[in-house]
């Protein structure tokens, strides 16, 4: 017979993992609930001769309880701990960044669950009883190290959109007190290049000669740094964005609408967009 013991001090967490025995459908499988001092415990009893069924059922009901009832908390507590100089409302954002991080599969769930799961395999298959709070602050290593690369990537994202945000206004506040240098622009957009053109719909040369890079920042848009320099340098009361395929509006086109608010205009099916859709394919 193999027993085992789950103590854990939150009634959530087990009525959680009773639940989930509860579902499972192993031979000879018994448990109850009682609480002992500080813990609630639910004891585990089974005659089955097949112990790695066993012990993979209870590895991934444990791995999910420590999943959802602890993640967010070491999520907050590598931030606190790392990071301390984020005001509490920063934190909030991170901690979301990080979570989303996990659910977009750039550090997977299914990484932290193997993480967790082979650590919990490994202790149940040598020991009677399982203190889970102290287990997932004691013997996760493998899926600490996961989450505090989670909350470093998201800390850098953090700052990255932070220094976005601050760009895009002070860009935003040049073009709201600058006077217009130029009534049109047309920017014509394919696969990331831009093509700048005048009212009179002559191209305006983009390179390093005919513009000071003055205003930008070390934010880069690659080949489109000097198309938002020239659109800075000579802003227009009226900006047509010309897109060439739907996959033309990323982020630079979305910074564009950003900085240029209420002066630009999108427009994917004029001559000129005609011309162009010609010309580039």
């Amino acid at each position: 017979m193999k027993s085992l013991c789950i103590k854990e001090n939150n009634s959530e967490v087990i009525s959680f993992i009773n639940d989930k025995l509860s579902k499972l459908d192993l031979d000879s499988l018994v448990f109850n609930s009682y609480k002992f001092k500080i813990y609630k415990n639910t004891i585990l009893h089974t005659k089955t001769e097949n112990l790695d069924v066993f012990y993979d059922k209870v590895s991934a009901i444990l791995t999910e309880a420590i999943i959802k009832f602890y993640q967010k908390k070491l999520l907050k507590r590598i931030l606190d701990y790392n990071y301390f100089y984020f005001n509490s409302l920063e934190k909030k954002e991170i901690i979301q960044i990080a979570e989303n991080f996990i659910e977009s599969d750039i550090i997977t769930e299914e990484d932290n669950f193997f993480a967790i799961y082979s650590a919990v395999l490994e202790y149940i298959k040598t020991n009677k009883a399982l203190v889970l709070e102290g287990f997932v602050n004691f013997r996760l290593a493998n899926y600490m190290k996961n989450l505090d690369y989670t909350i470093d990537i998201a800390v850098n994202k953090f700052i990255t959109d932070k220094e976005y945000i601050e760009f895009v206004n002070m860009l935003k506040l040049y073009i709201t007190l600058t006077p217009p240098k130029a009534s049109l622009i047309h920017l014509v957009y394919f696969g990331g290049e831009s093509i700048l053109l005048d009212k009179d719909k002559k191209i305006i040369p983009l390179d390093d000669d005919s513009f000071n890079m003055k205003y930008l920042s070390d934010i880069s848009f690659s080949s489109n740094d000097y198309a938002l320099n020239a659109l800075l340098s000579m802003p227009p009361r009226k900006l047509i964005i010309h897109l060439m395929d739907k996959s033309s509006n990323d982020e630079f086109i979305n910074t564009l609408k950003l900085i240029f608010e209420n002066k630009y205009e999108i427009c994917s099916s004029c001559e000129l967009c005609r011309l162009y859709k010609f010309g580039f394919n």
